[in-house]
């Protein structure tokens, strides 16, 4: 209390436009310092605002990349199913690929419907192939201008020739629905 007793009279000392000057220049510090504080504060609540927007970001790349992927494969498959004509079968394809085994068999199973898409699906089994052959077989279907998926493969080399391979696969050919069309 002594000291506040003191500023006064010290205050009250100096002549008026001392003390007038010595107004301005404490109103001048008042408002700097009021200024200053609302800076500071407009400066964190960017600071938080910047930091959970990395946040977001960080999270928010990785889901950007799968999408583009999963875009991607899906303008895909979209293209090949276009590009499927009715005639289209498992038999045609699988004879269109070239593979020259001593016998294909192509038994037809039953197909599944998904989504708007038909699967119709065969077990095909063919005898005597070489591995290269059975590869670039492989690759065929799944790198083709079809939308053929391989749900299953199983390759065995023949004791009888082991050059030789028996190579069997289960495929689905996918086709839009009936109802579907095309779009």
């Amino acid at each position: 209390m002594r000291f506040v007793a003191i500023l006064r009279e010290q205050w009250q000392d100096l002549d008026p436009r001392t003390r007038l000057w010595s107004g301005y220049a404490l109103i001048l510090l008042l408002t700097a310092a009021i200024g200053w504080s609302a800076l500071n504060t407009k400066v964190q609540a960017s600071e938080k605002k910047r930091a959970a927007r990395e946040t977001m970001l960080k999270e928010l790349m990785p889901l950007k990349v799968a999408y583009q992927t999963a875009r991607q494969s899906s303008s895909q498959l979209s293209g090949r199913v276009a590009s499927l004509t009715p005639d289209d079968s498992l038999a045609k394809i699988i004879e269109d690929s070239g593979i020259k085994g001593k016998s294909v068999k192509i038994v037809p199973l039953k197909g599944e419907e998904r989504s708007g898409f038909m699967e119709d699906t065969a077990d095909v089994r063919i005898e005597g192939v070489t591995l290269n052959e059975a590869i670039n077989l492989l690759y065929k279907l799944e790198k083709g201008s079809r939308p053929l998926v391989i749900k299953k493969s199983n390759l065995k080399v023949r004791y009888d020739d082991p050059s030789r391979c028996d190579l069997t696969l289960i495929l689905a050919l996918i086709r839009p629905a009936p109802g579907q069309g095309k779009r």
